[in-house]
């Protein structure tokens, strides 16, 4: 451990800067400007240079970058698609879970809309929660509680619920793929901008 800090200690800005005035010292040595004094001359302007140095800067998290981030998700998709083939769902249910796949896998493909995907971190966000919490609970939540509903004749019928939820988080799905393409509108718009001023 005290090793390490003497290595970071030799590497770091402060011995640096402080090594490089040390240096001035001696050369004033050299010329005869120093004199007897040199030894506090060449201490004193090491100690100088360590103090002004700017302070060590920490690394950065290594946070994963946007697109590593899609990959996972993409990654997470197929999973909940193996999952939800698994599932024997009403029709009505069923339909607007195609629907609602269908939609997220458009918007997960790789290309030009994940890029400007990417670029949303709240868009990310929604995704993800889709994805990886809202469809799986909600189908998950539906398997069971029509499990209880046998148990239970005259209730509501479970499926009422799913075909709600897909719809909301359809709904959530097609405001999304709008914020992107907006995104995309206003891009050309600027770009169309950007040539008419050059062009004037």
């Amino acid at each position: 451990m005290a090793t390490s800090r003497f290595v970071g200690y030799l590497e770091s800005r402060k011995n640096i800067a402080g090594g490089f005035c040390g240096l001035a010292g001696l050369a004033l040595t050299f010329t005869g400007v120093a004199g007897p004094y040199w030894p506090v001359v060449v201490a004193g302007l090491y100690g100088a240079g360590a103090l002004i140095a700017p302070p060590e800067r920490p690394a950065l998290p290594d946070f994963p970058d946007p697109t590593a981030q899609l990959d996972e998700l993409r990654g997470d998709f197929e999973t909940l698609r193996g999952y939800l083939a698994d599932v024997d769902l009403p029709p009505a249910a069923a339909g607007r879970l195609t629907e609602l796949t269908e939609l997220l896998t458009a918007l997960l493909d790789p290309g030009w809309v994940t890029e400007v995907l990417a670029q949303d971190p709240e868009g990310m966000h929604a995704l993800s929660r889709a994805v990886r919490q809202d469809i799986p609970e909600a189908v998950d939540t539906f398997v069971r509680t029509r499990w209880w509903t046998r148990l239970t004749p005259g209730a509501e019928p479970p499926e009422r619920h799913l075909e709600r939820q897909l719809t909301l988080l359809h709904e959530e799905a097609e405001r999304l793929a709008t914020v992107l393409r907006e995104a995309e509108a206003r891009r050309q718009e600027s770009h169309t901008r950007y040539l008419e001023d050059r062009s004037n």
